[in-house]
């Protein structure tokens, strides 16, 4: 674990910082299908105003990385959402941990005994780290890109 990363519920003074960590229209897909680029604090707001837990993670005092519950169902499941990490800490174990303190989150405060999460195909990082964390898939489903392109939704689960 990387002693230089710590977290805490997100505010509202961290949603400019936030909306910056998606670097094209199909990061934002990835992390926020429901969004239109370029991510604005409006749009983060409203989903932060749907969802549950939203958490920053702070690398060497810096906010690096976000993300949320938009579904939870106590004692059931909760599902991860709107991961994502600033383009400057990727590669160093930001979405690792914040996944870790997602499921920690799922299991004391929801006692759920499952989390699921959806990744978009053509995210390979984030099929790579799931897997890596013990997901595994449990079904595809066909959505459609910004572009009106088909693409594959891979939803996955750990039990936790």
């Amino acid at each position: 674990m990387n002693a230089h990363l710590q977290h805490r519920p997100a505010t509202a003074a961290d949603l400019q910082t936030v909306v910056g960590f998606p670097q094209n229209a199909d990061e934002l897909f990835f992390c926020y299908p429901k969004a239109i680029w370029p991510l604005d604090v409006g749009q983060l707001a409203a989903a932060i105003a749907e969802r549950r837990d939203s958490v920053v993670v702070e690398l060497d005092g810096k906010i690096a990385g976000f993300a949320n519950f938009y579904q939870w169902q106590h004692g059931e499941f909760c599902a991860l959402g709107n991961l994502m990490v600033a383009p400057w800490a990727r590669s160093r174990g930001v979405a690792q941990y914040l996944v870790n303190v997602m499921e920690r989150i799922a299991r004391e405060h929801y006692k759920v005994p499952l989390m699921k999460v959806s990744c978009f195909n053509a995210n390979a990082g984030g099929l790579l780290l799931y897997s890596r964390m013990g997901y595994r898939a449990v079904g595809i489903v066909e959505r459609r890109a910004p572009d009106g392109s088909r693409v594959a939704l891979v939803q996955l689960e750990k039990p936790l």
